[in-house]
């Protein structure tokens, strides 16, 4: 049977239709099960306990639990890789942060691509580092560091929590801006390169403010400047180290993504909710106990934030030659 010519384009503009409605309805029914966090780090740490805040607001926002799975493993590869591999249903997400894009370069064989295999879903938080010395060293601003480090090159110990971590390339790129020469001491965790810079082993360390700011307010650690390119509403008479190195910036951050070809509505509703969140107060709260401040942005912004710091940590890396450990 032929079909009149207007009713053949009717029925193949519904079936053309089906599709979308088709995705609708899945985001609207989701999550239908227990939704999968992968925390690419060991029980515990910071970035266990940051997963399991945002795994329990959204499982009081969406009816379903999200189950927190830790997967530790050469620098946080290890579960990112598990969340690649796994299906792009919304049902495994993975707490990404900058140090998947420092190990975008870091590592020279990686079986995935993370700005292509992982879907940015949402930021979280930025939690600033703090440019911190031991108070024996003499400097007491960024400008009379650069000069006590130019008068004394190679005899200045930078503490990090190991090589390609946060901190050290922070203290890097301070390097690359600056002209100035230090040893780079790592250690195998950050509480371990604190405990070295409270005795006075090394003489700087740009330290997450969490871990320092107790050791700030009691005087045994001196702040010259926070690593943001904005002050910190924690030390707020505390200067930028942008505000003697124009340029200069380098925190530490983490959000949430998902398997590349993820429903863009699942996408879209997880970004909702996590948004929602951050401008709760309570979360909010508990947030700041990470010393750090909410980051609330839609997918593409975020994307293009983690494309920016890929190739930001990626000229630090090739140009100070870092290797992985």
């Amino acid at each position: 049977m032929k079909l009149p010519r207007r009713e053949f384009l009717y029925l193949a503009a519904g079936a053309a239709a089906l599709p979308a409605v088709s995705r609708i309805a899945l985001a609207q029914a989701y999550p239908a099960r227990p939704v999968r966090v992968v925390a690419p780090f060991a029980a515990g740490g910071a970035a266990d306990i940051l997963a399991r805040l945002i795994g329990q607001w959204l499982s009081e926002r969406l009816g379903q639990p999200f189950v927190i799975e830790n997967r530790p493993g050469a620098g946080g590869n290890v579960g990112t890789e598990v969340v690649v591999r796994a299906s792009p249903d919304g049902y495994m997400l993975l707490l990404i942060g900058s140090f998947n894009t420092i190990n975008t370069t870091l590592y020279d064989k990686l079986n995935f691509n993370f700005i292509r295999d992982i879907a940015p879903v949402a930021a979280i938080i930025r939690q600033p580092l703090v440019m911190a010395v031991h108070p024996s060293v003499p400097a007491k601003t960024v400008p009379e560091f650069i000069a006590h480090a130019k008068a004394n090159p190679g005899k200045i110990n930078m503490a990090s929590g190991g090589t390609g971590s946060t901190p050290h390339v922070a203290g890097e790129l301070f390097q690359m801006m600056t002209g100035v020469r230090m040893i780079h001491v790592p250690y195998r965790g950050a509480g371990l390169a604190l405990v070295d810079l409270l005795a006075g082993q090394v003489q700087v360390y740009f330290v997450q403010t969490a871990a320092s700011i107790k050791y700030i307010r009691t005087g045994q650690l001196r702040p010259l400047a926070v690593a943001t390119a904005t002050r910190s509403e924690a030390l707020p008479d505390i200067p930028t180290v942008d505000e003697f190195v124009p340029g200069y910036e380098a925190s530490a951050w983490q959000g949430i993504g998902a398997p590349k070809n993820t429903p863009a509505e699942i996408i879209d509703r997880l970004n909702k909710e996590i948004n929602a969140g951050l401008a709760d107060p309570k979360l909010k709260t508990r947030l700041a106990d990470f010393g750090g401040v909410p980051m609330p942005m839609k997918p593409a912004d975020f994307g293009k934030f983690i494309t920016d710091e890929t190739e930001k940590w990626a000229k630090v890396i090739r140009t100070a030659n870092i290797k992985p450990e």
